[in-house]
């Protein structure tokens, strides 16, 4: 079990490093969701870089796929790879590509991307866990325009029903979508109530202050009964000025002077 602090600094630096040198990507929702990930690896998530397919190990579904740069950061940082693979993101050939692919790179637990699915997937791995009879957690993270799909909301049902409570949905509410703000295109609120409505246990948080993500994480492990549903209040593109909630950002690369401002930022802003 890997037990180490991830630095926020480092990983976003990562982030705009491959997502720069592939000339493509989503930087802002893998800005916003980076401190969740990097808590839930350094403090809280079951795995081994060096055993990957451990059986007892907890698993996570990067249901927004397209933040896989900042999924292949926090695994880069934990030793599943050389961090030096991560300037290969979405190279022909490369494991790295702009969706994670469950064959091609240790750590990754589904094919995601199409949004919507991977609540649906994490279901399905904390019913087999259960009948298993493991000690695994299912973690997913998805965004919050994600969740305007239909089959989230089936799976939440389903997830209430059989009272999986090795289950934790972490929804990176960022506000920001290809199209627009969340709260313009579709919005989600009162969205705490819907999940309780559903038979959920929620927490709300600030999704970049790592004592609450923190605290969050421990809560969910310790009630019982019913699924979690932490929802993280994010800023897209955290981190670095020009691009905080900014939708421009959802999926576009930097140019190189946009490129060194960034990191300039985040390295010693």
């Amino acid at each position: 079990m890997v037990t180490l602090q991830l630095s926020t600094k480092e990983l976003r630096a990562d982030i705009i490093r491959m997502i720069a040198a592939a000339g493509s990507g989503h930087p802002g929702g893998s800005l916003s969701a980076i401190d969740l990930l990097a808590v839930l690896y350094a403090r809280h998530l079951r795995h081994d870089p060096k055993t990957p397919d451990w059986p007892q190990r907890d698993r996570l579904i990067l249901s927004k796929g397209h933040a896989a740069p900042a999924l292949y950061a926090v695994l880069a940082h934990c030793g599943y790879f050389p961090r030096e693979l991560l300037l290969t993101l979405r190279k022909l050939g490369s494991a790295l590509q702009g969706h994670p692919e469950r064959h091609r790179l240790p750590g990754i637990e589904a094919a995601t991307g199409s949004l919507g699915q991977g609540l649906s997937i994490g279901l399905g791995m904390a019913l087999a866990a259960r009948l298993d009879r493991a000690e695994s957690r299912i973690y997913v993270v998805a965004g919050d325009g994600e969740i305007q799909e239909g089959q989230v909301w089936e799976a939440a049902m389903a997830a209430s029903k059989f009272k999986l409570d090795n289950l934790t949905l972490i929804v990176d509410c960022n506000n920001g979508q290809i199209d627009g703000h969340v709260s313009e295109i579709m919005p989600l609120d009162p969205l705490a109530d819907k999940f309780r409505s559903f038979g959920w246990d929620v927490r709300a948080i600030d999704g970049h202050d790592p004592a609450a993500i923190d605290a969050a994480f421990a809560a969910a492990k310790a009630a019982g009964g019913q699924p979690r549903a932490i929802l993280a209040k994010t800023v897209k593109g955290k981190g670095v000025s020009f691009m905080e909630d900014d939708v421009a950002w959802h999926g576009k690369a930097p140019n190189k002077e946009e490129t060194e401002m960034a990191l300039r930022e985040i390295l010693h802003g």
